[in-house]
């Protein structure tokens, strides 16, 4: 049948209104809506596309399996920066056009229909529920994902998504708690499908090696290559016991290296799963281009530049934790990802979404994400606009 239809209030449409209110502001909009990078490209990411502009791999059809290098950049970051073997634990990896189509074609790629049930959070990020809707499956949403009694014994239930650091709430998963919904979703047959686009942007307790480890409550991932403390990941062979059967994990450089526009990500782990995906993808031309392969790679293994942006981030989100605060939000630093997520102080977001237009700021509505009494701020603004922010908050 092709594609299903699918219905979503995650329409960026429907802020229009408050962003003429807001440009009409004194000083005019400061925009903490979308998670659209701002900072320069590192130039190493740079210097590879232009070396590569002109190689076989440009002007001729690139592998959709990826180069060699990339490859290899893809298993070296995962050691370095992840603390995990893929070839230990028999994982195999595909680059996709960025992470949003393969979150978005995740279902239908992996065969999923009207019996079937795929369980999400209940506030996550929207392409879940888009991508189970295009399918024709059905979305189970549930508080809390690690409450695997939640979802273990609900019929026809095939996948779970997991998103750690969370977008938009920034909560985490320790390494124990992911483990017990790997086990959980392999007792039933399902598939654990873990987004961990923001694993290397952690700024509490509960990143892996951030001393939660002590208490036997998350792995100790490698944190050498970039000094960061990452997420746990669903593929550290203390999590999937040893092997990525039933465990696809997906990764993007858009927050990274500021590479959305490279729409540069992957997705890595069963073999039986990742490799019919790749014939899928050669067929339609879901290829990420030559040039652009070769600037992934270095993104991956530049991990002075990551470093530096998460730098950046967590300066970035203090100074709106720290106003939005005085503005009479009740919130903390994040434990992870580049939000805060605040309950509306009037109850409804799009009250909310109305003063602060006044003031020339333009939030993301908690309805978006399955919470209409929530609102989110993003932190990938400039560190100029997000001054203003603070200063606009705290008068």
């Amino acid at each position: 049948m092709g594609f299903h239809t699918f219905e979503s209030p995650y329409d960026w449409s429907r802020i229009a209104g408050y962003k003429r209110t807001a440009k009409a502001a004194f000083g005019g909009m400061i925009d903490l809506s979308v998670g659209s990078p701002v900072d320069p490209v590192p130039d190493s990411v740079r210097a590879a596309l232009a070396a590569t502009s002109n190689d076989p791999n440009a002007y001729g059809y690139p592998a959709t399996i990826g180069t060699a290098d990339l490859r290899a950049a893809i298993g070296d970051w995962f050691r370095d920066c992840r603390g995990v073997d893929l070839n230990a634990v028999g994982a195999a990896v595909v680059p996709t056009v960025g992470s949003k189509e393969a979150v978005a074609l995740m279902a239908s790629l992996l065969h999923f229909g009207e019996d079937d049930v795929i369980v999400q959070p209940a506030v996550s990020y929207p392409t879940y529920e888009i991508g189970t809707q295009l399918a024709g499956a059905r979305t189970l949403k549930v508080a809390d994902v690690a409450d695997v009694d939640s979802w273990r014994n609900v019929p026809g239930v095939r996948a779970i998504w997991v998103n750690s650091p969370c977008n938009p709430t920034g909560d985490m998963l320790t390494a124990a708690q992911m483990a017990a919904i790997v086990a959980a979703a392999r007792e039933i047959g399902a598939v654990v499908l873990s987004d961990e686009c923001y694993a290397l942007m952690t700024w509490g307790s509960g990143a892996a090696g951030a001393g939660a480890a002590a208490a036997g409550s998350d792995t100790t991932a490698g944190t050498v290559a970039t000094g960061l403390a990452p997420a746990s990941c669903a593929l550290d062979a203390d999590v999937c016991g040893g092997t990525a059967d039933g465990v696809l994990v997906l990764y993007s450089l858009s927050k990274q290296s500021n590479m959305a526009g490279y729409r540069t990500a992957f997705i890595a782990g069963d073999a039986a799963l990742v490799k019919p995906m790749i014939e899928y993808r050669k067929q339609i031309g879901q290829i990420i281009p030559g040039p652009v392969q070769a600037a992934m790679a270095a993104g991956l293994r530049d991990h002075a530049a990551v470093r530096a942006q998460h730098d950046r981030y967590r300066d970035r989100l203090g100074t709106l934790v720290s106003a939005l605060r005085a503005y009479g939000y009740a919130t903390n630093m994040p434990d992870g990802a580049l939000y805060v997520w605040v309950r509306a102080k009037s109850g409804d977001c799009w009250q909310d979404m109305a003063a602060l237009a006044e003031i020339g700021i333009i939030a993301s509505p908690g309805e978006f994400y399955g919470a209409p009494e929530c609102l989110r701020f993003s932190a990938t603004a400039s560190d100029q606009a997000i001054a203003d922010a603070a200063e606009r908050l705290a008068r």
